[in-house]
């Protein structure tokens, strides 16, 4: 019986869903604060913490290392980098407008085909909302921005679009998880998808720009929440 887990577990790391767990969850800790700038990050140590072996550590800490949220620093090997709130705002701030222009310029240029794919990507995000699973929801995410960047028809802005969302990924994926704040992204996407079918671009434009200024919001919101000291009187002592 254990060899039968052990080939799963095996298996699992080996499709890379293990490592993808494991760097959504440090991803999560380090975007809201509960792991701060310069905590140490020692394969071992997060292998035994998430039950796995060393592989898939060492791929989610990779994966990490290129998004920007790690760095290798000499002798005290890997460290979570130092991001402050005002250089995220800063980064949310670009993002903002770099995903306008490529609404803007997609709503002009995206084919039948193209924005046929992209309303039954928004409408089956449905089901991720109604069940608030954020992880399929950020994967869609990903996939609906990205149909937009490629519905430019420009390579280099979709190419500069990426750039800067690959920077944001984590903060992007952990701002989901602040209140109901999944339930207003699709609104947003629904406002955005309802302009690109007129073909207003300047009009998805406006909505882009704002859905990408609320989930910088939302970040800011989760972190002070968790941040934010428990008030009110201790519990009675046993």
């Amino acid at each position: 019986m254990a060899g039968l887990f052990k080939v799963a577990a095996e298996a699992e790391e080996d499709g890379g869903l293990l490592s993808d767990r494991i760097r959504n969850a440090l991803t999560d800790e380090i975007a809201s604060g509960a792991l701060v700038a310069g905590s140490a990050l020692e394969e071992q140590q997060l292998a035994d913490r998430f039950g796995a072996s060393r592989t898939p550590v060492r791929e989610a800490l990779r994966q990490l290392v290129v998004s920007g949220l790690v760095e290798v620093r000499g002798r005290r090997g890997l460290v979570v980098a130092r991001m402050t709130p005002e250089r995220i705002m800063d980064m949310f701030e670009t993002s903002a407008e770099v995903e306008a222009m490529c609404v803007r310029l997609a709503t002009y240029r995206m084919t039948p085909l193209e924005r046929s794919d992209l309303i039954e990507l928004h409408d089956g995000s449905l089901a991720m909302v109604e069940a608030n699973d954020v992880d399929a929801y950020d994967a869609f995410n990903r996939l609906f921005h990205e149909g937009i960047y490629s519905a430019t028809h420009n390579a280099f802005m979709a190419e500069q679009a990426q750039e800067v969302r690959a920077r944001l990924s984590a903060f992007r994926r952990t701002q989901l998880r602040q209140g109901d704040r999944i339930r207003k992204s699709r609104d947003e996407h629904d406002a955005i998808m309802q302009a690109i079918a007129e073909g207003d671009g300047d009009t998805a434009s406006r909505r882009m720009r704002a859905h990408m200024l609320n989930a910088a919001a939302a970040l800011r919101r989760y972190i002070d929440d968790r941040l934010r000291p428990v008030d009110g009187p201790e519990p009675d002592k046993v």
